[in-house]
């Protein structure tokens, strides 16, 4: 049974992925913290991966600002090609945008037909 176990654990060894034997090295870094609370930073990889990003405080009309940041990362897929994202967060949320993020079917014409009639119809009196 020791001997089952002793294999078993080996076997999950050997079949874990492997870690690349040499670093990859950094091309380009550059970061930035200004006073103000805003901020950038951007780097490059020598392995074709790279993102930038910048932020800063936003006056919304609220008691306290929003931060907005803007964005992009990008590196390259498994097939070869390039994933590139870009982004912006800020009081509406996170919005990314990218060729390989999934859209949503259009709506079918006699849905959006009704949706809009709901949207434009009187409130229906409760019935109890």
């Amino acid at each position: 049974m020791k001997t089952i176990i002793a294999l078993s654990l080996l076997a999950v060894a050997l079949a874990a992925p492997q870690a690349p034997t040499e670093p990859i090295p950094i091309v380009r870094q550059d970061s930035q913290i200004n006073p103000d609370g805003s901020y950038q930073y951007s780097y490059e990889t020598g392995n074709g991966i790279s993102a930038d990003e910048k932020g800063a405080l936003k006056n919304i009309g609220a008691e306290e600002p929003a931060l907005e940041v803007q964005g992009q990362f990008q590196y390259p897929s498994e097939d070869g090609g390039n994933i590139q994202l870009t982004y912006i967060a800020n009081e509406n949320g996170f919005q990314p945008q990218g060729a390989h993020l999934p859209t949503p079917h259009p709506i079918p014409q006699d849905i959006q037909r009704a949706l809009d009639f709901l949207a434009t119809a009187s409130p229906q009196p409760d019935s109890q």
